[in-house]
């Protein structure tokens, strides 16, 4: 079971009944990753997603058999144009993105509810170098959508290694080779369409990198002195909130301060290698446990605290054909048979138990 909250997220869940106007609380979704061969049929998985309070989803694909799944479900979900599809969505033509949305998109509107598109998952660290296509591919997207008079998002999942400058929050900056190419495009395609820019982040991979000067505290939302931004005197009291702030930075010093976030991956592994510093499941509990408490108490981060915390947990199920260290493997809040890996609230009702 999750470690109490710290103090600070206790009075705000103590508070959140009395504030309907002050603070609106965030949301809390999962990633639906399905790299593996032991999983149950998605009709099941649906039922265990509505079983625990749970009505945002985030998909890798658009696979038929979960997109008619969540058919008439009350869950909304983000799907998935893979990165290798890009360079096609790319050309100037728009006959692959029409033909896409015609059969990856129309057949499942308006029982399944797709809140958005993302176009790609962390372009900028693909190997096969396509972060030239992501834009064209984007606004293609878009523009097949709108023939179709659909509303639906279209973004794209970033990195923080996007960022050249990560601390202090206040001097995050973007790495200046992808300025001009893509970020600042991406940032009007944005903000010309009213979505939303993608962030994916773990504090995990920061704390495991330098356990010599983060405490563990500070990446769990466990009760820390905080960390003092040296240019705004903000004080930081978690981990995330820190590399949110810099993200918001980086596109603040680029005149886009009205593009919204949400953080579409972020998650903390309950079993790792032996030098995989802070894996574990007391540890995975604690993280995503204080950071529900944390979204649904209503808020946001110190250099925007009027926009609530938007997170997609990753993720739903372990996944045991993921390559790479053990962690990787071990990131679900659930086993294959639906047994709880560890005990977290998933919605504001469930806090009640918690």
């Amino acid at each position: 079971m999750a470690a109490p909250p710290p103090p600070y997220i206790i009075s705000l869940i103590l508070l959140l009944p009395f504030l309907p106007v002050a603070f609106s609380g965030g949301t809390i979704g999962l990633n639906y990753g399905r790299i593996a061969d032991n999983l149950p049929d998605p009709t099941q998985v649906i039922q265990l997603l509505i079983s625990n309070g749970v009505t945002r989803i985030k998909l890798f694909d658009t696979d038929p058999t979960v997109l008619n799944a969540l058919s008439n479900s009350n869950i909304s979900v983000i799907v998935a144009l893979p990165n290798q599809n890009l360079p096609s969505a790319a050309a100037e033509n728009q006959t692959y993105t029409d033909t896409w949305v015609q059969s990856n998109i129309l057949p499942y509107i308006p029982t399944t509810t797709i809140d958005a598109i993302a176009v790609g998952n962390e372009v900028f660290t693909d190997p096969n170098n396509i972060t030239s296509f992501l834009v064209p591919a984007m606004k293609n997207i878009h523009a097949s959508l709108i023939k179709h008079n659909l509303t639906i998002k279209v973004s794209s999942p970033v990195a923080l290694c996007a960022l050249d400058n990560s601390y202090p929050s206040s001097a995050g900056s973007f790495k200046p080779e992808l300025i001009e190419p893509v970020i600042k495009p991406m940032l009007s395609f944005l903000r010309d369409t009213e979505s939303y820019i993608m962030v994916n982040v773990y504090p995990y991979f920061a704390y495991q990198a330098n356990t010599d000067t983060i405490p563990l505290d500070y990446a769990l939302f466990r009760n820390n002195a905080g960390v003092t931004d040296p240019n705004t005197g903000m004080v930081y009291k978690s981990l995330l909130d820190a590399q949110l702030d810099a993200v918001n930075s980086a596109i603040s010093a680029l005149q886009f301060d009205d593009v919204k976030m949400v953080v579409t991956e972020t998650g903390w592994p309950s079993v790792g290698d032996l030098n995989e510093s802070g894996a574990g499941a007391d540890n995975a509990a604690q993280y995503n446990g204080n950071l529900v408490r944390r979204v649904l108490a209503g808020g946001g981060t110190p250099l925007r605290p009027n926009d609530p915390l938007n997170v997609y947990l990753f993720a739903l199920f372990n996944e045991d054909q993921k390559p790479g260290p053990t962690s990787e493997r071990n990131y679900g809040l659930f086993y294959p048979d639906g047994q709880k890996v560890y005990d977290v609230p998933l919605s504001v009702t469930a806090l009640n138990y918690y």
